[in-house]
């Protein structure tokens, strides 16, 4: 297990771990979360791990990730080679597979003809790997080099009408390569093939469940905190609700809740904390009403960087104030995931780039002089919604789409005034009734108003106006990495902007933005 886990829930993890080596593939976190799909526990780790630190880890498995590079070219990507002399089977995925093949003889150059898309897999042999794949079916290419021979150590299992190695195995070693993409939903049998890598090339059983993380975690939680008193920091959203779930199933009463009422919330969204809190825990919850302290340091602010910053710096400051009122307190729990440690280079043995900043990452824990608890920081988001569910968190709450720690704040473009953001509140409120009434909340993964920087002429009644404008936001994404905006039925938007414009004061224009990401992002600011 990697240096993220903790020791008192590593063995049993460890058990069926299989570790994905990243050399940059866009599709490298997906490989991951399709094997733990599969109910084996999987971890990225650097291209670079060492083969002696792959034996303390003692994976099932090792699957080698695709990658933009050339394994020819000068500034390649390598992999330490020992790695297949352990005796582990391996997996080269694209990129992975020729660096593979290259690393035991093979040969590797430009194809003729490349490959993006589509493309029609025959196979060639019956084999364990291809064990219930059709003679012919469609996989997901995506490369302009291929093995152009593998030597006598490979043999050929499947191929396409331009790539005669598509698909190889070891003579003699449980070594192999695909050089299309499995783990996407275009290859149709992409998880059959990693089913039949994990169960009858590594062995595995497929006996990782979240119940038992569940329960290695509470053990561990408690072997670490014993006495002391443990702080969670509440923001309504999924992350921070299962972890203060699972340390209360943990910890009981030893668990004090701080949620900040920064003045950027959704519709009732204080209330509704409170709420939940009462009826699922019974436990110690400060609520600090500091709305006003926000708003007065936003005031006059555009920038939307800046106004990140003064946001971040003064919850910091509200929180830490909020924090010393509470006696015996030694462990502050954040929601950390998997995706942020991997991005924020926050994992001992992952990526080695750090991609961006997160803020729940570091940076508080220090400020405040606690120990950090991180029980969800091996976890997909996907899996934490698991999680909640078995803690018995509510449908409502583990569906909730995301909401940006700023809050409003980077949705109310321009100024910040408490007037823009009521109109803003009340915008948005229309916006998710209107969705769940149509059936479309969890259609759509993520739906929000925008207040703009962009005042109108209108007319309403016999009267000229100059209000604001709404733009209403709705995409679909199964990573949130990009997105594609949602068609809403013109019936729901018009119900929408009817509404908006007859129940929101001040406002007299709705716009429907149709931009996917990329190019554009999926929130405004």
């Amino acid at each position: 297990m990697t240096a993220t886990v903790q020791p008192d829930a590593a063995t049993s993890l460890q058990s069926e771990l299989v570790l994905v080596l990243d050399f940059g593939s866009q599709t490298a976190q997906l490989i991951a979360r399709r094997i733990r799909d599969l109910n084996v526990f999987c971890q990225l780790v650097r291209h670079d791990i060492s083969a002696e630190r792959v034996k303390e880890l003692a994976p099932r498995g090792i699957i080698l990730s695709g990658g933009p590079a050339s394994v020819y070219g000068e500034k390649a990507p390598k992999c330490d080679p020992e790695i297949f002399n352990l005796g582990i089977p391996v997996l080269g995925i694209c990129y992975g597979m020729q660096l593979t093949c290259q690393a035991l003889g093979g040969v590797v150059r430009a194809g003729t003809t490349r490959e993006f898309g589509r493309t029609e897999l025959t196979t060639l042999e019956d084999h364990p790997l291809v064990a219930g794949l059709p003679a012919t079916s469609t996989v997901w290419m995506s490369h302009g080099d291929q093995v152009q021979q593998a030597g006598d150590e490979f043999i050929p299992i499947a191929s396409t009408h331009s790539c005669p190695m598509a698909a190889v195995r070891h003579r003699s070693r449980q070594i192999f390569g695909l050089q299309f993409h499995p783990e996407v939903t275009h290859s149709e049998y992409g998880k059959q093939l990693l089913e039949n890598f994990l169960r009858k090339c590594c062995g595995c059983a497929g006996t990782w469940q979240i119940e038992s993380l569940i329960e290695q975690q509470v053990t561990a939680i408690r072997a670490r905190v014993g006495n002391s008193r443990v702080i969670c920091g509440l923001s309504g959203g999924v992350d921070s609700s299962v972890v203060a779930a699972l340390l209360y199933k943990a910890i009981g009463s030893q668990l004090s809740c701080i949620f900040v009422d920064n003045g950027l919330l959704r519709k009732g969204e204080c209330e509704k904390v409170r709420e939940r809190f009462q009826n699922h825990f019974k436990t110690d919850l400060h609520v600090v009403d500091a709305s006003h302290r926000f708003l007065s340091e936003l005031a006059g602010v555009v920038d939307p960087q800046q106004k990140r910053k003064i946001i971040g710096r003064v919850f910091i400051e509200v929180f830490r104030k909020e924090a010393e009122s509470i006696t015996d307190a030694r462990f502050l729990a954040q929601g950390t995931l998997y995706p942020d440690v991997i991005e924020s280079g926050g994992s001992t043995d992952g990526p080695a780039a750090t991609i961006k900043y997160h803020h729940n990452v570091g940076g508080l824990p220090e400020q405040l002089g606690f120990e950090l608890i991180e029980p969800l920081r091996d976890l997909f988001k996907d899996e934490v919604r698991r999680m909640g569910l078995a803690l018995g968190l509510s449908e409502e709450l583990i569906w909730r789409h995301p909401f940006p720690g700023p809050g409003l704040g980077v949705r109310c473009l321009g100024g910040i005034t408490s007037e823009r953001l009521h109109a803003l509140r009340e915008a948005d409120a229309i916006v998710l009734e209107e969705l769940r009434k149509a059936g479309l909340y969890r259609t759509i993964q993520q739906a929000f108003a925008v207040i703009l920087p962009v005042q109108s002429v209108g007319v309403m009644g016999d009267g000229r106006t100059y209000e604001e404008t709404i733009a209403v936001r709705a995409v679909t994404t199964d990573d949130f990495m990009t997105a594609d905006w949602y068609p809403l039925p013109y019936d729901l938007m018009r119900i929408i902007s009817t509404r908006i414009i007859n129940e929101v004061r001040g406002v007299n224009r709705v716009v429907y933005d149709i931009s996917s990401k990329p190019p554009s992002t999926i929130e405004w600011e």
